[in-house]
């Protein structure tokens, strides 16, 4: 007997909230008839058809479809006041409203959801690395719990989220969540795929296979086609491409990329579930058991993460996890991976669903009229031709990166798909953005008073890191330590630092970045240089992820003592025309932060950093004080 699936199974998400524009995503089991209605703080509502030209959408399986509502306004909509919205589904049992299709989806006394509009950022809400299977609390339930303390006040509701990397562990699953996702496959009727240049020929082959569970490196591209590269690259190594320790269970498939985006971000399909550790092996059955562990306990949060995601504007761009991990690091890897029709399948899908899922409602008008008809014609038919086409157009794709016309302005950079690749050596990791892509990005720059920049990856790091990466780089060994930061590559890194310094360069600059595990802030000045701009270095990570705990207060210590103000060894690196300060946090000894958690920055009206937070998993704070009136702890 088929099971019914409720008619809302993911979100609704709000996206991009502007006076003019207002974009949410969600995704139901069939095809809706209804509005979208707004409520404004007057009491009047507005309703607006799910239907073109307000809104788009793409059947995904049998019984799932995916809707963008992209609303645009002549008269805008208020800022800094209250107003609600509804989604208003017609079926056969009369009208549905969101405060029936999902309850808990609302704060107590609420009857829709609210949102407040605020151009002037004011407080922002920041996080990266959310592996569901982590053991930690889930950082993200942070904004949840900071809504609900805000109901009564709307000036404390956070202006916007901003998640700045792997949203998704795409090379990273938990056996029970990779189980989990083929039962949301078959509960929606989630596309299938053939698949070329693999053992396997199709999505079902994958399923049925062996090595389905916990095996997948087995089934993952390293044949003799790539033997000559990979013998002269890595060395020899058995997978040159997806470079994972948790690459056992990687998911390979386009179905399986959207079903784990549906678990992570809506309690809704794991009541439909059921993990059981009979599904694997014996020999992986202990592993099982305790990633079940931590997944329950994800999920039993998940309502409170639907929940915050609903009542405020998310904005999000890839990291690596988010499609494999090293994407893009070197040029050898992209020869590699793009060379392989099976490799670039598997990067493809994940490349579509971070389309579908986050890169689409950030910026939908940076997509064109002839994009979306090629995303029609694939998911209204889709084929294995169609598919590598379509993968091919989003490969070639260069305007992930936007912004927002915020007061401070809101640039957020792609890192992983425009790079400077080296020319001498394979091996050698690529700058994060080329040079075309770092003028584009002064261009948002110049003439602005305050920015607030998003970096997946610190642009200042903690150099005693950075020169291990730069170490291993050098015995062309990049792929070992994920050798990914600013000043790996020269070009790269000149360029940026010259536009730290070019005149025009924004007089208040507010860098957020994650990526790392662990969460530091650096306060940043240019050497010999009267008025300096201003640049705080505000890294968060992960909201689910941790650096491994004994390991960080030794690197710390070590980068004081080597890098310290008055080392000699600043001298040496890219960035001794900086003078740089590190905050330390109220609740540890050293200036490294382990702990999963959420970051909260609160900014004065000058775009100026007058609060800096990590809200805790566990529901500690931490702050990072003004160090104005200390002496410089470090400086390279």
């Amino acid at each position: 007997m088929e099971q019914v699936v409720p008619e809302l199974i993911a979100g609704p998400i709000v996206r991009r909230v502007m006076p003019e524009q207002m974009v949410l995503w969600f995704v139901s089991s069939r095809r809706l008839d209804g509005a979208l209605q707004l409520t404004l703080p007057d009491g009047s509502t507005q309703q607006y058809p799910l239907a073109s030209p307000h809104c788009d959408c793409l059947r995904i399986g049998e019984r799932a479809w995916v809707y963008l509502v992209d609303l645009h306004f002549e008269q805008p909509l208020p800022t800094n006041q209250r107003f609600g919205y509804d989604l208003i589904i017609n079926g056969e049992a009369g009208e549905k409203r969101l405060a029936e299709l999902q309850p808990d989806l609302l704060y107590d006394g609420e009857t829709e959801p609210t949102l407040v509009l605020k151009t002037q950022l004011d407080q922002i809400l920041h996080g990266s690395c959310r592996k569901p299977h982590y053991a930690s609390d889930d950082g993200l339930l942070q904004a949840d719990q900071l809504i609900s303390e805000s109901l009564q006040d709307d000036r404390k509701r956070p202006s916007l989220l901003l998640m700045s990397g792997d949203q998704v562990y795409a090379d990273d699953v938990a056996g029970p969540m990779l189980t989990a996702i083929h039962q949301v496959i078959r509960l929606l009727g989630l596309h299938g795929e053939q698949i070329k240049g693999a053992t396997i020929t199709d999505s079902d082959d994958l399923y049925a296979n062996t090595c389905c569970y916990y095996q997948r490196e087995q089934l993952l591209p390293h044949n003799k086609a790539n033997e000559t590269l990979r013998d002269k690259f890595f060395g020899g190594a058995r997978k040159p491409i997806f470079t994972a320790d948790g690459a056992h269970n990687h998911l390979i498939t386009f179905g399986e990329v959207i079903a784990m985006y549906l678990l992570v971000w809506s309690p809704v399909l794991w009541k439909y579930v059921r993990t059981s550790v009979k599904d694997v092996s014996e020999p992986h059955r202990d592993k099982y058991l305790e990633e079940q562990k931590q997944l329950a306990h994800f999920v039993d949060g998940l309502g409170g993460v639907q929940r915050a995601m609903a009542h405020m504007p998310v904005y999000m761009i890839f990291d690596d996890h988010d499609v494999t991990d090293d994407w893009n690091l070197t040029r050898g890897w992209e020869e590699a991976a793009y060379g392989n029709p099976f490799s670039r399948r598997i990067i493809g899908n994940a490349l579509i669903g971070y389309w579908l899922c986050q890169g689409w409602g950030n910026a939908p008008q940076h997509f064109p009229a002839e994009f979306m008809q090629q995303i029609h014609d694939y998911f209204d038919d889709p084929d294995c031709d169609s598919q590598d086409a379509l993968i091919d157009t989003l490969l070639h794709f260069e305007h992930w990166h936007y912004s927002l016309a915020t007061t401070p302005k809101l640039v957020v950079l792609d890192t992983r798909t425009r790079r400077w690749r080296s020319e001498s050596r394979l091996a050698k990791p690529s700058g994060l953005m080329d040079w075309e892509a770092l003028s584009d990005m002064q261009q948002e720059l110049i003439g602005e008073p305050a920015v607030v920049m998003v970096s997946p990856a610190p642009i200042f790091g903690v150099k005693l890191i950075e020169t291990i990466q730069r170490i291993f780089t050098y015995f062309g060994h990049a792929l070992m330590v994920d050798a990914e930061n600013w000043m790996a590559h020269p070009g790269s890194a000149n360029t940026l630092l010259n536009i730290f310094r070019h005149p025009k360069t924004p007089q208040n600059f507010v860098i957020l970045s994650g990526d790392v595990h662990y969460s530091f802030v650096y306060d940043v000045l240019i050497r010999f240089r009267n008025n300096s701009p201003n640049i705080w270095q505000i890294t968060c990570s992960g909201m689910k992820n941790e650096f491994p705990t004994s390991l960080l207060p030794k690197l710390d210590l070590l980068n004081r003592v080597m890098y310290g103000s008055r080392s000699p060894l600043n001298w040496f690196t890219k960035r001794r025309r900086m003078r740089i300060k590190a905050r330390r946090p109220t609740t540890d000894d050293h200036h490294l932060h382990n702990g999963s958690g959420l970051g909260l920055v609160k900014l004065n009206e000058e775009g100026v950093p007058v609060d800096i937070q990590v809200l805790g998993a566990n529901g500690l704070r931490t702050k990072f004080p003004d160090p104005k009136a200390e002496q410089p702890l470090v400086s390279d």
